[in-house]
């Protein structure tokens, strides 16, 4: 009986082994997935945060948030009755953007001012008809409370449009021409309609992915660490990269099915229109979603305490996002050096994509920068993860 080489044993069995390493990796990530998502089954908040939390918080700013400015408290003050007089306050009180109380007295109107009552005071001289054949002259005086200077100006330019608006009807009436020394023609694009609803859903699914993604990976691994069950994986063969994606691919699954569940909701519930691409939407939110798990990883790594991690996660994720995305708050209104800061937020990238998606469509240039930096910064935070994961009890 001759005997085999030892070289072409070794050379033909190696395949076999490679074979069998790469078989039992798959093994062991299969299971460290399944054990993720068992605890995720079991755990009602993690269901609540993905699935509750979002119709909560969608109901809550499509219903009871708005930067509308409507149905205005004013007080109108007629110092004359006229003909005229009453032809202005029929236009105001008609309008949907005023809730009109008719006062006959300047200091009642001026008391409810002060009281909060009313947002301005619309005066109406005594001399009113007589100012109106004048070229100069102010036939109406109007009194705005400016402690809110954002709708201290939406309720100025509302009155001035009202006025306006009357002053040219009012001519046509008399046969005559009024020709401002410019005229305007107003085109509004992307929301047409004007609603903030169209502007802040968008926004709000970034938000509810910031939770997800970041509020709830923040403490799987310091959960691991408080239950005394990480010295139990480190025993094992388990791998640090097996173990970041066994913890990240549930709750990426996780996050993407609360963003379906939030863009179905805008769309259908609230009449957000959609005019970009799915592939797009869901591209976005997928880089959006890797870079707050890996936010979100990176802190329970170095907390190894939930309690520690949830207030981090808050602090450096959550109110960020919800303050210096552009979500509620312009960007370019904020301080140059806060502006300098939101360059290092996921969530400005992301809201900047969502509201392009919603409200423009496709606009690829956006897309596209905005993609690159939220792929820059998964790798960062991922990254650093990994180099920050040990599988011994030292840091």
């Amino acid at each position: 009986m001759s005997e085999q080489p030892p070289g072409e044993t070794s050379v033909s069995s190696a395949p076999s082994i490679l074979q069998g390493r790469t078989r039992a990796a798959h093994m062991r990530l299969l299971g460290l997935i399944r054990k993720e998502t068992l605890q995720i089954l079991r755990d009602p908040s993690s269901i609540s945060i993905a699935f509750v939390l979002p119709v909560i918080l969608l109901l809550l700013f499509g219903y009871g948030v708005s930067l509308d400015a409507k149905h205005v408290p004013v007080a109108l003050v007629v110092e004359k009755p006229s003909e005229e007089t009453s032809s202005f306050i029929v236009s105001v009180v008609n309008s949907p953007y005023f809730s009109a109380r008719i006062l006959r007295d300047r200091k009642a109107a001026q008391a409810a001012l002060i009281s909060g009552e009313v947002a301005a005071v619309v005066l109406l001289r005594s001399d009113f008809t007589r100012q109106l054949g004048l070229s100069s002259g102010a036939p109406i005086q109007v009194i705005v409370n400016g402690t809110d200077a954002n709708t201290a100006r939406i309720i100025e330019g509302y009155m001035q449009g009202a006025w306006q608006k009357w002053l040219e009807q009012y001519m046509l009436d008399g046969g005559h021409i009024l020709a401002p020394p410019v005229s305007t023609q107003q085109r509004v694009w992307f929301n047409a309609e004007v609603r903030s609803r169209n502007f802040l859903v968008p926004g709000l699914i970034a938000i509810i992915m910031t939770l997800i993604g970041t509020l709830l990976t923040a403490m799987v691994v310091a959960r691991e660490w408080e239950r005394g069950t990480m010295e139990a994986l480190m025993v094992t063969p388990v791998r640090i990269s097996e173990f970041l994606i066994g913890k990240l691919i549930p709750y990426f699954v996780l996050g993407m099915g609360s963003m379906v569940v939030s863009t179905v909701m805008g769309v259908w519930v609230f009449a957000v229109p959609l005019q970009g691409s799915l592939v797009a939407l869901f591209g976005v939110s997928a880089l959006f979603m890797l870079a707050s798990l890996g936010m979100g990883l990176f802190i329970s790594t170095v907390a190894r305490s939930q309690f520690v991690a949830g207030q981090v996660a808050i602090i450096v994720a959550f109110l960020p996002a919800f303050i210096l995305s552009g979500f509620i708050f312009d960007i370019n209104s904020m301080p140059e050096i806060v502006q300098i800061i939101t360059h290092a937020i996921p969530a400005r990238y992301f809201v900047s994509s969502l509201q392009t998606l919603f409200l423009a469509g496709t606009i690829w240039p956006i897309i596209l920068l905005n993609g690159a930096a939220l792929c820059l910064m998964a790798a960062i935070f991922l990254g650093l993860t990994w180099r920050k994961t040990h599988k011994s009890l030292e840091q």
